[in-house]
């Protein structure tokens, strides 16, 4: 049994891909994208984030909504795909992302724990708001923490640090989650305890940061936290 992480004031999350499924756009269009669907939000994912961290590279910063907007853009023309409908309906839909099944339950045990919880994403508070909404997560979150504030996307130091400042916690007593193994080290790199979501069978990065902890859902969250 993988030892507990202990003497912890706040759980921050990730948001896209740790609570809430990235996929899920696609798959909700897969009738009309077919073979296509699996394709395309791989591709999607990938130039969303490549542009994250391009755009702040090139201090260019604009909304995740238009990185997205942007990353969609690129894979639709990637695989030949005109169809401006579409895109709308793959775009509104990304808005209200389906959360993984176990993720109220889980956030629902640790704020029953006496432990602060929060959102910290790259995601603009429009559509975090929106995806907590649909998730109808609101109640047990102590806050949700947007890159929109600082104007840059992780990893950049300034993002994690936010949560810090906000729930008036160190950081080495914040236990951070995100499926995303290049989150994971940075955040651990900056001085959170972190718990690795490896949902998607990763290989760990080869960049600053190690996790604490890795499991394959939040599932195993509240054992580690002694919940």
């Amino acid at each position: 049994m993988a030892a507990q992480i202990e003497d912890i004031g706040a759980c921050v999350f990730d948001a896209y891909g740790t609570l809430f499924d990235v996929a899920a756009a696609a798959n909700r269009c897969r009738d009309e994208l077919g073979d296509k669907a699996d394709e395309l939000a791989a591709v999607w994912r990938v130039r969303q984030l490549e542009y994250t961290w391009l755009r702040s590279l090139m201090q260019e910063y604009v909304e995740f909504w238009q990185v997205t907007g942007d990353g969609l853009d690129y894979a639709m023309a990637a695989l030949g795909i005109e169809d401006n409908a579409l895109r709308e309906r793959l775009m509104d839909s990304y808005m209200v992302l389906d959360a993984y099944p176990e993720v109220k339950d889980v956030l629902t045990s640790i704020k029953a724990g006496g432990i602060k919880t929060a959102i910290l994403s790259n995601g603009s508070p429009k559509m975090l708001n929106a995806a907590v909404g649909n998730a109808g997560i609101e109640g047990v979150l102590d806050d949700i923490f947007s890159v929109e504030t600082v104007g840059v996307y992780k990893p950049h130091p300034s993002v994690y640090q936010m949560a810090v400042d906000g729930l008036g916690v160190e950081a080495g007593r914040i236990c951070f989650m995100s499926s995303n193994a290049w989150d994971a080290a940075a955040a651990a790199n900056f001085g959170f305890r972190v718990v690795w979501v490896n949902r998607f069978g990763q290989p760990q990065e080869r960049i600053p940061g190690d996790p604490e902890q890795v499991i394959k859902t939040l599932e195993a969250l509240s054992p580690l936290l002694g919940l």
